[in-house]
């Protein structure tokens, strides 16, 4: 057991190291863009387009990085050219929204201000002042099949539970609201460590991937 509690207290030590490093995404000022070079965001952290919100694939939508922002863009919204002062003032592939910023040409399809739904808030900015984040297992109702995503609670946004399917992106894909659930604790099944959401007939089952995770979600849930 002592063996166990070591194990499980290194491997929570790591993940929260390693979610440091994947929800703080250093964003340039925006009297730096194109005078300084950005830290990529990393392709492995999105499964979606950072300015449109549409999900890439292998074949018809494939990543690119704005060499002006970093973020990680589909080919039509890094489809302009713009000279960076930090690249010797040569034309780089930029995303629509920097294109705008370092040459002062409106596009026609560009829409500044564009009210957010309540599915459009970033995942690195959500997590970045959140209650609890982390990467969670939501089962499926046969207890078998399973989707891994970020899960979210955000700090001004407390009764909502929002998923993603990477820490970087910039929409979630569902949110669950949390008012009138129950927060029921489950057996450990095959080192996974469960808790469900009740209410009336609906259930939502989640795996995390140690106990004391477990225990920190069910106390944030039932909050």
């Amino acid at each position: 057991q002592d063996a166990i509690d070591r194990k499980e207290k290194m491997s929570e030590t790591f993940k929260t190291a390693v979610h440091r490093l994947e929800t703080y995404t250093p964003a340039l000022k925006t009297e730096e863009l194109g005078r300084r070079a950005p830290q990529w965001v990393r392709d492995n952290l999105v499964t979606m387009c950072m300015r449109c919100k549409e999900p890439f694939n292998a074949i018809t939508r494939r990543r690119h990085h704005c060499r002006a922002c970093g973020y990680v863009v589909c080919a039509r919204c890094s489809d302009y050219k713009a000279e960076l002062q930090y690249d010797g003032n040569r034309p780089n592939r930029v995303c629509q929204e920097c294109f705008t910023f370092l040459t002062g040409h409106t596009l026609l399809e560009h829409r500044e201000g564009k009210h957010k739904g309540i599915l459009e808030k970033g995942a690195a900015e959500v997590s970045s002042r959140s209650l609890l984040c982390s990467s969670l297992q939501l089962l499926d109702k046969s207890g078998k099949g399973c989707m891994r995503g970020w899960f979210v609670i955000p700090q001004d946004d407390p009764l909502v539970l929002y998923i993603y399917a990477a820490p970087q992106d910039v929409r979630a894909h569902t949110s669950i609201p949390l008012l009138g659930y129950q927060v029921r604790d489950m057996p450990q099944s095959e080192s996974r460590h469960l808790f469900q959401l009740v209410q009336s007939r609906q259930v939502f089952t989640f795996a995390a991937d140690t106990e004391q995770l477990k225990r920190r979600w069910m106390k944030a849930m039932a909050r």
